[in-house]
C-alpha cells in the first residue's frame, strides 16, 4: 500500500490543505496527517492540537474522505530527534511537504520528500488568514465550511484578534 506523510501547522486547516491532501490521495491509498507546532498556543499558533484535529476531521469527513490518520508532534528545537519522532510515527512511500526545515528533518529521518503543489499561495496560507480575521477582513471562503463553523464555534476570530 502506497502511504504518504503530511506535515503542517495547519494555523488554521484551509482550502490548499484540502486541496493538497485531495492530491496525494490521488497517487497514494492512505495519508498520515502530523500536526506540528508549539505546545501552547501563541499569536502565530493560536489554537490547539486538539482543535486543528478537529478541524482536519470536519474538512475531510465533508468530501468524504476516510483513508487517512492523523498524528501530533510537538515542536523541540533538535532536527535529529524531531526526525525521530517523525520516523517513530511509521514507514511511508513518501512525505510531501513545501516546508525547508520540515523537509531537511524528512530526510534525515531516510524519508523520501517531495513537494505538494501550492494552491493559490497568497490567499490559501494559514498567515494570511489570521491577518485577514485580526483585521476584520473577509476569510470564510478560505476553508472548508465546516472548519469555518467549527471556528466561529470556539470563538477562534474573538482569540486571534485578543493574541
Amino acid at each position: 500500500m502506497k502511504k504518504a506523510l503530511f506535515v503542517g501547522r495547519f494555523q488554521p486547516f484551509h482550502n490548499g490543505h484540502l486541496k493538497a491532501i485531495k492530491e496525494l490521495l490521488k497517487k497514494n491509498e492512505w495519508v498520515t496527517i502530523v500536526i506540528s507546532g508549539p505546545k501552547k498556543p501563541d499569536a502565530k499558533n493560536p489554537f490547539s492540537f486538539e482543535e486543528r484535529e478537529m478541524m482536519v476531521h470536519l474538512a475531510l469527513s465533508g468530501e468524504c474522505i476516510k483513508n487517512y490518520n492523523v498524528r501530533k508532534i510537538a515542536d523541540v528545537n533538535n532536527d535529529r530527534k524531531w526526525a525521530k519522532m517523525i520516523k517513530g510515527i511509521g514507514d511511508f512511500s513518501s512525505a510531501y511537504t513545501r516546508n525547508s526545515w520540515t523537509a531537511r528533518c524528512l530526510k534525515i529521518a531516510g524519508i523520501t520528500v517531495q513537494k505538494h503543489n501550492l494552491y493559490e499561495r497568497y490567499k490559501n496560507c494559514g498567515s494570511e488568514i489570521r491577518k485577514r480575521i485580526m483585521h476584520g477582513k473577509r476569510w470564510k471562503n478560505l476553508v472548508p465550511y465546516p472548519v469555518y463553523d467549527y471556528i466561529s464555534e470556539i470563538e477562534g476570530e474573538k482569540r486571534i484578534r485578543g493574541l
